[in-house]
């Protein structure tokens, strides 16, 4: 039983340094529009909300005691970074391809009508193209950061879903 209770103390506490690797994440993009004049599209302003359903199911996650919420909470994490492969994914092929449209028209209204856009614009509005290429940073744009992000955290959550999996069956 000592051994069960250290290994849900260090993933609750993994659970916590992910939340705030992601709202880390979060506030560098942050930096990026208001220091340098960065203006988020609707396929950013999406991956932020993936990022920050990461982090607030990961504090949830940590907040209890059990293996069983913990392994829920961690799927919702692992469903939430697939969701934030994908926009990143998107927005990676948009900028490879700049003749095609990221469907601004269509996705900045849907974006900009969720309710953390009313309650927190400058964070969540939509305000550039996605099209629109920014300089790199260490060689790859912020799209490809970002997809990179998200296939971390799926790939180290799913890892731990499948290895307590392992752990519980056997």
């Amino acid at each position: 039983m000592h051994h069960d209770e250290r290994g849900i103390r260090r993933e609750r506490r993994l659970l916590v340094l992910l939340a705030v690797i992601c709202l880390g994440l979060v506030g560098g993009a942050l930096y990026l529009q208001f220091v340098k004049g960065e203006d988020p599209c609707p396929l950013c302003i999406i991956q932020r909300y993936f990022f920050v359903l990461i982090a607030v199911f990961a504090l949830l996650g940590a907040s209890f005691r059990g293996w069983r919420a913990i392994a829920l909470l961690e799927t919702l994490v692992a469903l939430s970074a697939l969701g934030g492969v994908v926009a990143a994914a998107r927005h990676v092929y948009v900028q490879a391809h700049p003749g095609l449209s990221c469907g601004f028209d269509a996705l900045q209204p849907v974006v900009d009508s969720l309710p953390p856009a009313q309650w927190l614009p400058q964070v969540f509005k939509v305000a550039g193209l996605c099209e629109t290429p920014y300089p790199p940073i260490l060689g790859l744009s912020l799209p490809q950061w970002g997809l990179i992000g998200f296939v971390v955290i799926f790939l180290c959550v799913a890892g731990s879903l499948w290895g307590k999996r392992r752990l519980r069956a056997g």
